[in-house]
């Protein structure tokens, strides 16, 4: 249904709770290295228990490299710096949401080469500096799931 990029994640449980998400919905994930972690980690299993076995997962060796193979239609960058807010977007089967690494987000120069439209962000507090990498895929995956009437390869 829809495709989440994980560059350069660092912590084990965030990409095990984003297997289960993927498990769960239909998305397929997608993991740019270095990795911070190996995908044998207990914590990354104990994050998915055994939903690995049900997740489309895919790993590149670089960003440049997905988009080569993947050729995605059309992406959406998912950063505390963007401008639009998530939910104010008209997502389609299909779209690719890229989250960057948990302790410094996209690099910026990935931000500057894309147009600003396609970097969104989860509204939060003043003050706040970002949620859980797993919510907010969470958050934005599910709301472009709505959007598309819950809907998945089991309905056709």
């Amino acid at each position: 249904m829809f495709n989440i990029v994980l560059v350069e994640p660092e912590i084990p449980p965030n990409t095990g709770n984003i297997i289960r998400l993927c498990a769960n919905n239909g998305s397929r994930l997608h993991l740019i290295k270095p990795l911070g972690f190996d995908l044998s980690d207990k914590k990354l299993r104990r994050a998915g228990l055994d939903y690995h076995e049900f997740a489309n997962l895919s790993i590149y060796e670089s960003l440049d490299d997905f988009f080569e193979q993947e050729k995605p239609e059309r992406f959406f960058a998912c950063s505390t710096k963007g401008t639009q807010i998530f939910s104010e977007q008209k997502y389609l089967p299909g779209d690719t949401f890229i989250f960057g690494p948990e302790t410094r987000g996209l690099p910026a120069s990935f931000l500057e080469s894309i147009p600003q439209e396609c970097i969104i962000k989860v509204p939060m507090l003043k003050g706040s500096r970002s949620l859980n990498l797993s919510n907010a895929a969470a958050i934005i995956v599910y709301e472009a799931w709505r959007q598309n009437g819950f809907g998945g390869p089991s309905d056709k």
